[in-house]
């Protein structure tokens, strides 16, 4: 008994250290089967799974650097395999044998998003976090977005947001945080769940009131929707935050951390063995992290009433890392205040699935709340 006790507790401990790891090189997870230049395009040939046969815009981070954008249409190559058209100018060397990684970040940058942004630095308690502060388009406003990216991804993952806040005439002040790989790098350089990261983006909030945001709606992805959740719930943004527009949000943690369980093939109650790892200091200093995560602040479905904001969620039926059952659950407690708009596609995958309908969506979202609709 003893012996499968501590088996059950190195598998908690060894679930919270992969949750909270520090950023670190991207995985490159695919092999480039073939690169196709008989037409007038290349096509890429890849292994056939449920992320690169999506219908969609997508685009490939190569091992060996450049990102190839592909196309929404899929090419059946045979039972195994799939080919996607090469948009825009391919990159040099692209050849078959490469390895490289899916990913939704189509984007490498605000100019590649033909936004016009400026370099700017959020002083925080813990050193200055860089950010791109991006003019809107048209005659500008006194609302500003503020954009938050998730857990193991980048401030250029939210470009594809940053492009309809643009639109709105909104400015956008988008933020890195504490051990991102790109904010500040303090202690062992692991995530803090939102619970430390908050810290970066509240001062993010506060220097976007320092020059001239008169009131800000926060679009948070995955994990910075959670952050958004609680920036927009405290007392000092009351009357500040307008909105939320949130993809693919993490609304609990525990229910997240069980469903990533079980698609690394793990069963998905074992996720709770990671609970303690994460919430009890003792436990939390073994695990690495400098204090212990209050899961409970997370946890928007038992904390639903709390909710003051209008919010509208984008999330993907196909999710196996945030629950969609979860936003779908929140709609149902809180209709007056959430919108869900469900998209088929995995996680923060919402805008390359649909793009065009991601975009209108946010769009008239935002302008329904413009006139107080």
């Amino acid at each position: 008994m003893a012996a499968g006790g501590l088996a059950f507790g190195g598998l908690g401990l060894g679930i919270a250290r992969r949750l909270t790891a520090p950023a670190s090189g991207r995985t490159y997870e695919l092999t480039i089967r073939d690169v196709d230049n008989s037409g007038e395009r290349p096509i890429v040939v890849l292994d056939r799974t449920p992320a690169t046969a999506a219908p969609g815009l997508y685009c490939l981070l190569l091992e060996t650097g450049g990102l190839v954008r592909l196309s929404h249409e899929v090419e059946d190559r045979g039972p195994r395999l799939i080919g996607r058209e090469v948009l825009g100018e391919p990159c040099e060397g692209l050849a078959a044998g490469q390895r490289a990684s899916w990913s939704g970040i189509v984007f490498s940058s605000p100019e590649d998003a033909d936004l016009e942004a400026t370099d700017v630095q959020i002083l925080t308690d813990v050193g200055p976090a860089p950010a791109w502060l991006v003019a809107p388009q048209g005659t500008p406003s006194t609302e500003w977005a503020i954009h938050i990216h998730g857990l193991g991804s980048t401030r250029a993952g939210t470009l594809r947001g940053v492009q309809v806040a643009s639109q709105a005439g909104l400015t956008s002040l988008v933020v890195t945080y504490r051990n991102d790989g790109e904010g500040p790098t303090v202690g062992t350089g692991r995530s803090e769940l939102g619970a430390a990261e908050i810290d970066d983006v509240r001062a993010a909030v506060r220097f976007a009131r320092e020059n001239g945001a008169g009131s800000v709606i926060l679009f948070g992805w995955s994990m910075g929707a959670a952050i958004a959740l609680q920036l927009a719930a405290e007392s000092e943004f009351r009357g500040i935050a307008a909105g939320l527009v949130l993809e693919s949000p993490v609304l609990d943690w525990v229910s997240t951390i069980k469903a990533n369980c079980a698609r690394s093939g793990l069963p998905a109650w074992s996720g709770i063995l990671a609970i303690p790892w994460l919430i009890f200091r003792p436990c939390a200093q073994v695990s690495g992290l400098a204090n212990p995560v209050d899961l409970r602040r997370f946890d928007w479905i038992a904390r639903a009433d709390e909710l003051t904001v209008p919010t509208l969620i984008l999330h993907g039926t196909l999710d196996t890392s945030s629950p969609f059952e979860l936003s779908s659950h929140l709609r149902t407690l809180r209709p007056d205040i959430v919108t869900l708009e469900a998209f088929d596609a995995h996680h923060t995958m919402s805008w390359n699935s649909e793009g065009n309908r991601w975009r209108t969506v946010v769009s008239s979202w935002l302008a329904s709340l413009a006139m107080g609709g």
